[in-house]
């Protein structure tokens, strides 16, 4: 009698652990008591239209294939109900009984993000508890974004983030591929873009501020043209689509490096080894857009998400100002001001990409001269610019500096490495709300979601990045997902250590955070 009541208290316990074991958290979740135990009888029987949530459960969990897709005892059952009672195709119901395990996804990506909220709640001794869990999330981009540009991030690196970032059911990738400090991609009608402008000489040591002089370092590498279809493969495997991020106007030296004709002055210049804002940026002639182009039709091969990011962000005017060429652009064109300019080279690029069947993305600077409504504005100066964009009829993705900027200090504790300055704690993150409360209703259904940036100025090594990335990208994970109303930072915490469990496990160089 002692050992069933011993037995009974354990499952009760495992039960009421259901809510707090799954991040993000469930839309809804009934706890229910007893334990599902896998053993080596246990069997998986997937639905063949759930590909991606069979391979992550047999890849973690070694379960044996049935014969049939049928529900059976002992097994683990994943299925895909178009006309499953979820408002999305991400949503999914996962049902824990004695007997057996039930997965139902209304799409693939839905039965597997129940298959990750599965592996969540298994313990160490591959029990689970019995409960029921209905799920789907708030808003359809939750995105991270990584830099190589400024620092190179290895592609086995890139592949270990979009594992972790897919377990915090985050679906977008934004690689920011090129920037005055590196070409990070493959183009082969311009194979001098990699070979010259992926490498520079040394790199800024320290703050700007502080001119302390430079590490006399090279600095290099590249993704060549298989490297990001193999990334772009890996990450569709897992539901997370890759934004590829072609700067321009501005944050353009790495590519002016080798063709200086590209910009306004014509002087060599080499790749920057410096941070900040850049005067030198591209020119807006004829030549130069159809270059561009050229490199777009390019990552388009390479990239199947519909979005294409354009940058459009922290573009000095004084070279247009100053350069014969700019200024009769601006008198050909009937424009009055660089700014316009600025607005007529992004809706060229608008018009090419839409063409070609894409949406242009871009910083919230785009708005400033002006755009169609057909593109998409980041807004990362605030929430200002997507307030601005949803009230003029753009989509928008919330990405401000003041909640979702990684690149920020995370403590105020002198044993933190150096970042760039801010400070973004976990807490701030958590208590984002990508829609601003000045929005109707309906300019709030503009906000198509929110991502977060790591930006790596001060980030030299993946170790680095991931140190700076979890658990701040979890926070903004379960911003992204789950209901307003469900939000409890003080239970994101104790469910964080399931999380952190997982880091360890994996090697991943996470900032720990304090005891409850």
């Amino acid at each position: 009698m002692r050992t069933f009541c011993i037995l009974m208290i354990a499952a009760m316990c495992v039960a009421a652990a259901a809510e707090t074991a799954v991040t993000p958290r469930p839309v809804a979740v009934t706890s229910r008591q007893g334990v599902f135990q896998m053993d080596s009888s246990t069997v998986l029987a997937a639905d063949p239209r759930a590909p991606q949530a069979s391979r992550l459960l047999s890849h973690q969990l070694a379960l044996k294939s049935a014969d049939s897709i049928k529900a059976c005892g002992n097994c683990v059952h994943i299925t895909v109900v178009p006309g499953l009672a979820v408002p999305s195709d991400e949503g999914y119901i996962l049902e824990v009984t004695p007997n057996s395990v039930e997965i139902r996804g209304k799409g693939p990506a839905g039965a597997y993000y129940g298959a990750q909220s599965l592996l969540q709640l298994l313990n160490s001794a591959k029990q689970v508890p019995c409960v029921r869990i209905e799920d789907y999330p708030r808003f359809q981009w939750r995105g991270m974004l990584l830099d190589p540009a400024r620092h190179f991030i290895p592609k086995q690196a890139v592949l270990k983030l979009i594992d972790e970032f897919a377990a915090q059911k985050m679906n977008v990738l934004h690689l920011h591929l090129t920037d005055d400090q590196g070409w990070r991609v493959e183009i082969r009608k311009y194979p001098r873009l990699t070979e010259v402008g992926s490498m520079r000489k040394e790199t800024r040591a320290g703050h700007e501020r502080e001119a302390k002089g430079f590490d006399g370092k090279p600095h290099g590498g590249f993704y060549s043209q298989a490297d990001i279809r193999e990334i772009v493969a890996y990450a569709a495997d897992r539901f997370v689509s890759i934004l590829p991020e072609i700067e321009m106007p501005g944050h353009a030296q790495a590519a002016l490096a080798e063709y200086p004709e590209l910009g306004n002055t014509g002087e060599k210049l080499e790749v920057f080894t410096r941070w900040g804002v850049n005067k030198n940026v591209f020119n807006v002639n004829e030549s130069t857009i159809l270059f561009l182009q050229n490199v777009l039709d390019e990552v388009l091969m390479l990239s199947p998400n519909k979005f294409i990011h354009v940058g459009g962000d922290e573009v000095p005017f004084d070279q247009w100002k100053a350069s014969p060429a700019a200024q009769a652009r601006m008198k050909e064109l009937g424009l009055k001001s660089e700014a316009e300019l600025h607005g007529y080279f992004i809706r060229r690029m608008d018009q090419f990409l839409t063409k070609r069947g894409r949406r242009l993305v871009g910083w919230d600077e785009i708005l400033e001269g002006g755009v169609d409504r057909s593109a998409t504005v980041m807004s990362w100066r605030g929430n200002k610019g997507g307030i601005a964009a949803a009230r003029l009829g753009h989509d928008v993705v919330m990405a401000p500096n003041s909640h979702t900027y990684f690149d920020y200090y995370q403590a105020k504790s002198p044993s933190e490495p150096l970042a760039i300055g801010g400070f973004v704690p976990l807490e701030k993150v958590y208590e984002f709300d990508p829609v601003p409360p000045e929005l109707t209703a309906e300019e709030g259904r503009r906000i198509l979601g929110t991502q977060g940036q790591l930006w790596s100025e001060y980030m030299p090594t993946p170790e680095r990045v991931e140190y700076m990335a979890f658990p701040r990208s979890t926070a903004l994970a379960e911003v992204a997902w789950t209901p307003k109303a469900r939000a409890d930072y003080a239970d994101f915490l104790r469910r964080l250590r399931g999380f952190e469990q997982r880091w360890k496990s994996r090697g991943v160089n996470f900032r720990p955070t304090p005891a409850q």
